[in-house]
């Protein structure tokens, strides 16, 4: 068998006062002929990174909207994430290929996992590309099928896409976050379905600003100076080593600047550690860098508290899925600088509700521009704020879903 998740409990009612009465009856009538419908949904991870955050959100959602939903994770040894890894890198632009050992393990692996899933589903919704062979080695365990990527796939590595399309072009759904992700050659009925986040989990919820000051004083930060964060994992792509020459630049200007990089290590990313590494290095024993992640008891309050205090959120991506926790940081209301990357370009309109910034000298810029000009930053806060509340919530994601899932029933009952 495979590892079931345990979710807790969520209720639909709780995100009208966010997201509208309207938005929540459209997703009550879209669940009615849904009713006890089986979905699975298989995910590689059951924590750390955006995929695993959704899932703790998005199943509870569907569970009370009556559909029965299981999510498990699939097994898998550090020989066959290390191969993941690398065809997650591949897959985003990196230059290396697996090896054909490499090949064979996410193969194998595949295989193992699909031995032990068990049948009967109606839908079942794939989490990247860890598991994406399941549907071509057991298509017969469920009636609908659904890969979804979570992923930058507009400039793969050519052999590696090559390789993975087969598995993956034949799903009779799938959903990507934006139109430029999706490879040549996808078969299929293809969704654009951007991902969004919960406002009401802990990393979400309203927090005072005493809460929140308190919250980072205990982490070393002195709460009446300027603070800049990057909240991310500790991850080439995200490039928190350019945010540290940033904010060097800021120093220059506004010596009493403080720095504060925030992450998560997941269990599928074994090179987290040597790039954390590298971080601390690049710091260079700053005593004004704060560099933290889950191991140092930074959960997702904490996380809260840092992007609700802080003065410029920052994410320097270089590639980007999506980027959540820029959702996440501009749904506090704090003003934004991130990579012109991606799917942060959908979530930012330049200039109104932040920047977009493609160098760490236009990054440091813009960081000045704020950190000089508070009513700026307040300005583009609110109005950033306004734009994910329309877009980039749960509640949506759920309704986006619910249609894939209804197009599915109804192209299984023709």
């Amino acid at each position: 068998m495979l590892q079931p998740v345990a979710v807790g409990s969520k209720t639909l009612a709780d995100y009208t006062h966010i997201c509208g009465r309207d938005l929540i009856e459209e997703i009550r009538a879209l669940a009615e002929p849904l009713k006890g419908a089986r979905v699975l949904h298989l995910s590689a991870t059951a924590f750390g990174g955006g995929v695993a955050e959704i899932l703790y959100t998005l199943v509870p959602l569907m569970k009370d909207v009556g559909l029965e939903v299981e999510w498990q994770v699939i097994y898998g040894r550090e020989e066959f994430f290390n191969a993941t890894k690398l065809m997650h890198n591949a897959l985003q632009g990196a230059p290396d290929d697996l090896t054909e050992a490499q090949w064979d393990t996410w193969q194998r692996y595949n295989e193992m996992n699909s031995r032990e899933l068990v049948g009967g589903w109606d839908v079942a919704l794939v989490h990247d590309p860890q598991p994406a062979a399941v549907f071509q080695l057991v298509p017969e365990k469920a009636k609908g099928w659904i890969w979804r990527c979570h992923i930058d796939v507009s400039t793969p590595n050519p052999a590696t896409i090559q390789r993975l399309l087969p598995y993956i072009k034949d799903y009779p759904q799938s959903v990507f976050h934006v139109p430029d992700y999706v490879p040549e050659g996808m078969g299929g009925t293809v969704n654009i379905v951007p991902p969004a986040i919960d406002p009401l989990a802990p990393k979400n919820m309203a927090l005072s600003p005493d809460d929140a000051s308190y919250v980072c004083q205990q982490f070393g930060i002195d709460v009446d100076r300027p603070l800049i964060t990057q909240v991310s994992r500790f991850d080439p792509w995200k490039d928190p080593l350019g945010v540290i020459d940033a904010y060097r630049i800021v120093k220059e200007e506004l010596p009493e600047v403080q720095l504060a990089l925030v992450g998560s290590m997941a269990s599928d990313d074994p090179e987290g550690w040597d790039f954390f590494n590298a971080t601390i290095a690049h710091a260079g024993g700053d005593p004004d860098i704060h560099i933290l992640n889950n191991f140092n008891n930074v959960g997702a309050i904490e996380v809260n508290a840092f992007q609700s205090h802080s003065d410029v959120l920052v994410q320097k991506s270089t590639r980007e899925g999506f980027g959540l926790t820029v959702t996440e940081a501009i749904w506090k209301g704090r003003p934004f600088i991130g990579g012109n990357v991606g799917g942060i370009p959908l979530q930012i309109e330049n200039g109104i509700s932040g920047y977009l910034v493609d160098s760490v000298d236009s990054c440091a810029a813009r960081a000045l521009d704020i950190l000089k000009d508070p009513a700026l930053g307040k300005a583009l806060g609110r109005r950033g704020k306004e734009h994910v509340r329309k877009n980039f919530l749960t509640p949506r994601y759920l309704r986006d879903y619910l249609k894939i899932f209804s197009e599915l029933q109804s192209s299984n009952s023709r």
